[in-house]
Order: C-alpha cells, then structure tokens, then sequence
C-alpha cells in the first residue's frame, strides 16, 4: 500500500501550503488572545495600552511608506503618495467612517500621481 502523492502535489498544492503557513501561527495567537482576554473589559488599562500600541505601529509604518518608500512606491512622488493619504483619510470621514472609501479613494489618488508623474 502506498500514498498517492498525486493528490498531495497538484496544481493547487502551492496555494494550500500558503494558506496553511500564513494562516496557522496567525490563529494561533489570535485564539489564545481570545482566551486571554475573557476576563477583561474593552476600557481596561492595558487594552487601551494595546491600542495605543498597534495604532502607533501602524503609523510608523506609514510614516516609513510615505518619507522612505520602496520599490515601485519610491516611483510615484511625494506629493502623490501625501496626497493619496490625505484623500484617504478625507474619504474616510466623508463615508461615514468606511475604511473601504479610504482605501479606493487613496488608492486612486495615487495612481493617477504616479499616472501624471509619468514621462
């Protein structure tokens, strides 16, 4: 008897392995998280250092993005990559808080800077 690797290797074996390698140590930690957090209320001290915490992570990252970007960012300009922040974030309040038009609208905005950058 002996195992058909066929089923293990096919066409779709890459993308299970991705799902399974990106996916598992993420829920690992998000299910403890889950069971850590039980007792505590979403106003105590250390939920809100938590907050505070990932939202200044997320804005050195986009701090990082916008003053030293990489790659085919670094090819739009500045003022298309501020500007594409600065839609976003208008966008956002303007949608009633939709973090969906501030992604398009950000989004857009900065494709078409780099679009007129263009030579």
């Amino acid at each position: 008897m002996s195992l058909d690797l066929a089923v293990v290797h096919g066409p779709l074996w890459p993308y299970v392995l991705i799902v399974i390698c990106g996916m598992a140590p993420t829920e690992i930690w998000r299910t403890l998280g889950v069971f850590a957090s039980r007792g505590l209320s979403d106003g105590s001290v250390f939920l809100v250092w938590v907050r505070a915490v990932a939202t200044a992570l997320l804005a050195a990252v986009v701090a990082k993005l916008l003053l030293t970007p990489s790659g085919a960012l670094a090819l739009a300009p500045w003022w298309g990559r501020v500007g594409g922040v600065l839609a976003g974030f208008v966008a956002f309040f303007l949608f009633r808080r939709s973090f969906f038009a501030g992604v398009i609208v950000g989004e857009a905005v900065l494709i078409a800077a780099a679009y007129a950058a263009m030579p």
